[in-house]
């Protein structure tokens, strides 16, 4: 599958047919399903998901049919200083209490809208009847879809050396990751996410920079690359790159889609939730 359809394998979901080649039956507009957006990490990539969300319903309905969003928008600046100072227990109890707020506005599932933020998917989830989409199952089942078993990963620091994500698509979708083997290279690339993108500061020579870290996973026989940060799809698109590309924003936002339209069968549907 080429590059720049394998970021869009959800949207295969959506536009499913049935025997007589018509669309899928959507739901009435009153039907569909409210979504809780946790986002503002960073702003950035938040309004990707909103425009990418917005976009595929409007495209479903064939017009301005928007979706019911809510959006919980955290300070970035104190989860940053949270996470640095490896206060993941605060971090938790932030997610916790923006699900709960969403939870009491009406939205039937909640998004984390960044990849780090997934390490505490299972502390918030625990606290919570609501589903919380995980991220590393809309990219797992886009990636299995391709009839990849290997690929690279790169994102912030935490992603890149927690496990949380890599965990996630080894023992569900049974996928290995592999991710820069050198620590300063596992800086930098931190480093271009926190002060550049984060910032919406998009610069030639790092978007070189990470494109090289891309080749390199390659030449250790990495069959796709997942931007496991939703800030780095801001800087590198399919046609930058060689191998197929796992937009995890998009992804995401995807999944968040057929959550809203009722969609059977899908990832978040899963029998540990």
């Amino acid at each position: 599958m080429k590059a720049s359809a394998i970021a869009l394998v959800f949207i295969a979901l959506t536009l499913q047919t049935n025997p007589s080649g018509q669309s899928a039956q959507l739901p009435p507009a009153s039907d569909m399903k409210t979504i809780g957006l946790i986002g503002g990490t960073s702003w950035y990539s938040t309004v990707d998901y909103y425009r990418y969300i917005n976009e595929a319903i409007n495209d479903a309905y064939g017009n301005t049919t928007n979706p019911p969003l809510i959006l919980y928008n955290m300070n970035q600046e104190k989860i940053h200083e949270l996470q640095g100072n490896g206060r993941w227990d605060d971090v938790a109890a932030l997610f916790t209490e923006a699900t709960i707020r969403l939870r009491a506005g009406g939205a039937q599932a909640i998004l984390f809208c960044a990849n780090t933020s997934h390490k505490v998917y299972a502390q918030v989830a625990g606290k919570t009847d609501l589903p919380i989409l995980h991220i590393g199952d809309a990219t797992g089942v886009a990636i299995r879809s391709s009839g990849l078993k290997k690929v690279g990963l790169i994102g912030t620091l935490y992603t890149m050396e927690d496990g949380f994500m890599v965990d996630w698509l080894k023992e569900h979708y049974g996928i290995e990751s592999l991710v820069p083997s050198s620590g300063p290279v596992r800086q930098e690339l931190n480093r271009i996410i926190y002060q550049e993108l984060n910032r919406g500061i998009f610069k030639v020579e790092s978007k070189k920079y990470v494109l090289q870290q891309i080749e390199e996973l390659r030449k250790r026989g990495a069959q796709g690359i997942v931007l496991g940060c939703t800030e780095f799809p801001l800087i590198i698109k399919p046609s930058d790159v060689g191998v197929p590309l796992f937009d995890t924003t998009r992804l995401h936002s995807q999944m968040a889609v057929d959550f809203i339209l009722g969609k059977p069968g899908l990832a978040h549907i899963r029998a540990d939730q």
